[in-house]
Order: C-alpha cells, then structure tokens, then sequence
C-alpha cells in the first residue's frame, strides 16, 4: 500500500512540474510578444527559428497502424515502402470502391440468374463497342482535367518556395545595416521579416482547406503580435483552431469508403461563423509588404535591382495565392461531371447485359473487374481534382511549409560579416586537380605561373578522366 501511495504521489509531482514548466513557457511566450508591441528591448531572448520554436508534436511522424495513418493523408513522402505497387493500400483508390463493387457483383449477380433461370436477359455485345469508346473519352478527359488541375497546384508551390527563398535572401543577405542602429535590432527585425514568409505559407494552406481562422498551432507563434480581421472570430469561437475530435465509427468508415452521405462539408467553417473572417494570408502579405517599404525607406535596399527583385517576389507570393485559389474554385463544370458520372455508371450497369451470352456465369466475376477498371479512372479522377486537402493522395502541404521554414532557417544561418572569408579558407583548392595549392599560396605566385596553372587544367582534367575510365575498363568514345 505505501509504495503504490508512493507512486501514485511521485506521478502527480512528476505531471506538477510538466504543467509548471508548459505555464512557464507560455508566459515566455507572451512577454515575448508583448515585446515585439511595445517595442525592441536589447535584454529580450531572440526570437525562435521558424521551425523550432513549433510545437513538437506537429513534425512527429506516426507510427502506428491505425485507419487515420493508412487511409488518411496526404502522403509522408520520405517514407519509403518495398512493397510492389500492385499490392499497396495506401494512396490506392480501392477503399472507395468496396461500396460500388459490391453493388455493381450483386446487380450482375441479380442479372445472370434472372437470364439463366428464367429468361435470357443477354444482348449484342456490339453495344460494348460503340459506347466504350465514348466512355473512354469521357474517363480520359475526366482524368486529364483532374491531373492538370493537380500539377498546377504543384506548380504554385514550388513558385512559393522559389519566392520565399528569393525574397528571404533579400531580407538576410542585401538588406545592409544602417549606420548608428544596433545590429541585434536589425537582425531580429530580419528575423521577423522572414518568420513572416513562413506565416504565409502556412496561412495559404490553411485558407486552401477552409480553415479561414488566425490562431491554428503551427502558425499562431509567427502572427501572435500582428492583428487580423480573423481575431475576433478566432477568440469567440477557439474550438475551431483546436484538433478536430475524433469521428465517430460510422462517420469515419463513410467517408473511407466514400458514402458521400457521411462525408462532411469541407466549408462548414466558413459557412457557419456569425463574425467577419477576412483574408488572412492577404493581411500577412501587407505586413511583408509594409517590411520591404520600410527597409527601402532606411536604405538598406538601396540598389534599385534590389527593390525590384523584392516587388517581384511580392508579386509571385500574391500570384501563389490566387493561382491556389482558382485552382480551388474552379472545378470541372458541373455538367461535365454529372454526365460523365451518370454515362459511366449506365454503361457498367449494362455490362452483365451483354457479358451473359458469351461467359455464361463468369458474367458476374467478369463484370465486378469491368467495373473495377472503369469506376476506379473515375474515382482517381475526383480524388486528385482538388489537391490541397488531407487525401492520401493529396499535395502535402504541411511537408511544404516545413521545407520553407527550414530554408529560411538555412538562410538566416549564414554569417555575412566577412562575405569573403570562405575564398581566402586554407581548403580552397581554386585550380584543382592542376593544382594542390590554396588562393593564399597562389598570391605569393608570380601572374605567368598562374596564367600557366588556369591553362593546364583542362588537359589535368581530361588525363584524369581517360585514367579513370581505363581503370574501369571502359572506351574512350
């Protein structure tokens, strides 16, 4: 008894501290913030890196075997699977396609023994022919739109990483000091400026998911100081930024297998809010845009080519957004889907129909892989049509916005205050493999010696390129 009341009590203490030092490091947090309102204070701790000041939990890759980590995404693309591709389920369509397989083997079973039993159902296979080929153009055109839609959505994020990078160099590496300012300040306003890209990309990808609020948990730390449209929305109702709860059982299975009964709206929390929501990645973007003037305005951008290199990356982050947009909000035109869902269908119903006369029973197997091919280019088509959402195969937005982070972190981890120092390092080798020798040993060199030294390198180059290939026993071509 008194060991486990010793345990017990060891445990509470144990889960005491954990919540004192949690408390601890949000009111850190806070004053931290409070800071940066009221203005630069030298003695303040910088501000953390985009990427490690995140909460832990957000980068920890799941490990257990459960339905959310096998049909739900998108896909972790570092994860690598030796399994051959015929036999994988995750990304495969095939969960969805459980609900109208069966209903296609039991329509075709219903037909067969209605044709066998009591009177022959079975016509002119011909109608094969001559609506397959319009099926297949419809399913080509259906899965060509949707794939075009997805590439693009790529696209817009690789010009967003592209942008970022450009435009966090600007900030880190041309933005010059100015004179009489205190170089801390400058670099935690740099540090800022770029925090605030990172904001922006986890602002797009929330946008993209309908989740219009300010205050989500991998991005509340970078926007915390600024004020959004959003604020009050997010303060009256926090239980939108908050983890979604669990689904319950029959929700859940619905929407794996695709019962659009069970599937939710994925703009119920845009339709549902009573308070202005405004544009939240917009309103990042101002305050990037405000940074960029003011930098121009202190002449820390002072070389024109350098203020049109930051208006241009300005102007490809806004492009991201309404690309990303359109994407989203222009889906095939609803006529083109009906007809071709309502056409596809027709046609898989009239399979066992003209199947019968020539497999007999093997009618209902035959018609269930029919099935099986046409419906599933149908459901990859609806699947990838919007890109942005948590559909296995489905752009991975979260992995995205780490890679930024990341980048910025990268950038901002470059010391600029001997630009030249890495030229004059004693391991650089300038005219290897002609020569061993550093730029510092070449300076004490007379000018014909290395006039003579550039000259050889490339006959170097080739002789140890034709040694090279001999040694492996391969032919000069």
């Amino acid at each position: 008894m008194g060991e486990g009341s010793a345990s017990s009590d060891s445990t509470t203490i144990g889960r005491q501290k954990t919540f004192v030092e949690e408390k601890n490091q949000a009111h850190a947090l806070k004053t931290t913030l409070s800071a940066d309102r009221a203005g630069f204070n030298p003695h303040d701790e910088p501000p953390n890196s985009p990427r490690l000041s995140v909460p832990h939990d957000m980068f920890q890759r799941r490990t257990s075997l459960d339905l959310d980590d096998y049909f739900v995404g998108p896909r972790d693309m570092s994860r690598h699977s030796k399994w051959p591709m015929f036999l994988r389920m995750h990304g495969s369509i095939m969960p969805k396609m459980i609900v109208p397989l069966v209903l296609v083997g039991a329509w075709a079973s219903l037909i067969t023994v209605v044709s066998m039993k009591v009177h022959h159902l079975g016509v002119d296979s011909v109608l094969l022919t001559i609506t397959g080929f319009t099926i297949s153009l419809g399913l080509s055109f259906r899965s060509s739109t949707a794939y075009e839609r997805y590439a693009e959505g790529r696209r817009y994020w690789a010009l967003l990483s592209t942008s970022s990078q450009a435009l966090g160099r600007v900030f880190w590496i041309h933005a010059t000091d100015v004179p009489g300012q205190d170089t801390r300040e400058l670099m935690l306003r740099k540090i800022t400026a770029m925090n605030l890209i990172v904001a922006y990309a986890h602002s797009i990808k929330h946008a993209l998911r309908f989740e219009p609020y300010s205050g989500y948990a991998d991005m509340s730390h970078l926007v915390s100081h600024l004020n959004f449209i959003a604020d009050e929305a997010t303060k009256a109702h926090p239980e939108k930024v908050a983890p979604p709860p669990r689904k319950n059982f029959f929700k859940e299975t619905g929407e794996y297998l695709g019962v659009t009964f069970a599937t939710s709206n994925p703009r119920k929390a845009i339709k549902k809010t009573d308070l202005p929501l405004g544009n939240v990645p917009l309103e990042i973007l101002n305050y990037i845009a405000v940074t960029v003037d003011e930098m121009i305005r202190n002449d820390q951008l002072a070389i024109p080519m350098l203020q049109t290199l930051a208006y241009n990356n300005l102007s490809f982050l806004n492009d991201v957004l309404t690309g990303c947009q359109r994407v989203l909000n222009t889906p095939l035109p609803l006529a083109y889907s009906i007809a071709i869902t309502q056409i596809t269908w027709v046609y898989v119903m009239l399979l066992p129909f003209q199947l019968i006369p020539l497999l007999d029973w093997i009618a209902i197997p035959a018609s269930v892989v029919a099935a099986y091919i046409i419906l599933g280019l149908l459901l990859i088509g609806e699947e990838i049509e919007n890109p942005f959402g948590h559909d296995v195969n489905d752009l991975p937005l979260d992995k995205y916005c780490e890679e930024i982070a990341q980048d910025m972190d990268t950038i901002a981890s470059h010391d600029k205050r001997d630009p030249l120092a890495f030229m004059d390092h004693e391991k650089n080798k300038p005219l290897y493999p002609a020569s061993t020798a550093s730029l510092s040993v070449w300076m004490h060199r007379d000018e014909e010696k290395l006039r003579q030294a550039i000259k050889s390198k490339h006959a170097k180059v080739f002789e140890l390129h034709k040694t090279e290939m001999a040694k492996n026993g391969e032919d000069m071509v």
